[in-house]
């Protein structure tokens, strides 16, 4: 028989496992923090610290309301959300799902879907173990996307952070995601939300159009594409029976079984074929899509994509919001707000994305915690948090 003190520990050990505490406070991970000029690079001896997120409820007239426990992807309640997830980004991630949350009139309604590089700096396991601390009432999965899809693919951009296989893990959200999800609103990590993610989730795709995004038809389209691609009268036609509209692919609401049916991954991938052999643009994984959807895409209210804040692919200077409602605010382009910020010379918009930053610069570093940690397939257990 075990002693009376032994049986305590392991007791309080038990209901410390079964029951962990939920709330606010500074939580401090074991992640080295080098500002890398693009955002944040994650190692394993240092202190990297993130205010805990609190538990999000939802109001009593939302759908669902059960535990979340029971939660599974399909419930055909839910919100379906999909992010990219890596080291580099990873703070700007963070603050996209707190200011999703802060809005959301049913945040226990929305599930995230992660998209997680596979060689990322920092492994799949540690963000995953990152985002449950920081949002211990998060309903989410975590899935590993494998670069060797499209390593092969990607041809040199005007800058190299647009040349991240990452980037284009929209192209295969069809695949990626379960057979049961049919929707999706795929969001940039560089973007806040400051209404209701409801209203966006609620958009209809009308007619057979696949996709549904904020259009912006007063942009020169003809500066996405090459003067080759203009000039051969085969590729130019692609857009002879349409007219076409930019659109930024950081926000977007898609029907995934229109995408799944119509094959779009694969003639996304054409392009990017054709990409390599007769340069026909200069941008990243936008282009492509240009190629495929533009003119035939569900134009939303420019609202929920106040887009370019980061400035331009080269100098990322400051720019100020269009007028009227603001939804959405991406920070797209070179400069990132989390970047600009801690170099003390923010841009005043930079300042809108402040209050949804959770993380908290650490001044001193806990030896005890500063081991590398070790992980076996128990601490991926738990609810719809997964690592596919």
């Amino acid at each position: 028989m075990l002693p009376f003190r032994l049986c305590a520990v392991v007791l309080l050990g038990l209901v410390y496992l079964l029951f962990p505490p939920f709330c606010l406070g500074i939580r401090s991970f074991p992640i080295r923090v080098i500002d890398g000029g693009n955002g944040l690079e994650m190692g394993y001896d240092g202190s990297f610290q993130f205010a805990e997120a609190p538990s999000y409820r939802n109001g009593a007239g939302c759908l669902f309301s059960g535990h979340r426990q029971l939660l599974l992807s399909c419930d055909p309640s839910l919100i379906h959300i999909a992010m990219t997830l890596d080291s580099e980004y990873f703070r700007g991630s963070i603050a996209a799902v707190q200011s999703v949350l802060t809005h959301a009139s049913c945040p226990e309604n929305v599930f995230f879907h992660f998209i997680a590089a596979e060689f990322d700096p920092a492994s799949p396991r540690v963000l995953i173990q990152l985002v449950r601390s920081i949002f211990p009432s998060l309903n989410f999965k975590v899935y590993i996307f494998r670069e060797d899809r499209v390593i092969n693919l990607i041809s040199s951009s005007i800058r190299e952070a647009l040349e991240n296989p990452l980037n284009y893990a929209r192209n295969y959200l069809g695949d990626i995601l379960d057979a049961c999800i049919d929707r999706v609103i795929y969001l940039d990590s560089d973007l806040v939300v400051v209404d209701d993610i409801d209203e966006l989730w609620k958009v209809k795709l009308t007619g057979s159009r696949v996709i549904g995004a904020p259009e912006y038809c007063h942009a020169n389209f003809t500066n996405y594409f090459t003067e080759t691609f203009w000039s051969d009268p085969v590729l130019s036609r692609v857009f002879s029976s349409r007219k076409p509209c930019y659109f930024n692919t950081g926000v977007m609401v898609m029907d995934l079984a229109r995408w799944r049916q119509g094959n779009y991954r694969k003639r996304i991938e054409n392009w990017m074929e054709l990409q390599r052999k007769k340069r026909i643009y200069e941008l990243g994984s936008l282009p492509p899509f240009l190629l495929v959807f533009a003119g035939n895409v569900e134009a939303i209210d420019h609202r929920w994509n106040q887009h370019g804040l980061g400035g331009d692919n080269v100098h990322g200077s400051c720019r100020s919001l269009h007028p009227g409602r603001v939804s959405l605010m991406h920070w797209s382009g070179k400069g990132k707000p989390w970047v600009r910020l801690d170099a003390k010379n923010p841009c005043p918009v930079d300042r809108l994305w402040e209050p949804y930053d959770l993380f908290k610069p650490g001044h001193h570093r806990n030896r005890a915690r500063d081991q590398p940690w070790s992980f076996s397939s128990s601490i991926l257990g738990g609810y719809s948090q997964d690592l596919l």
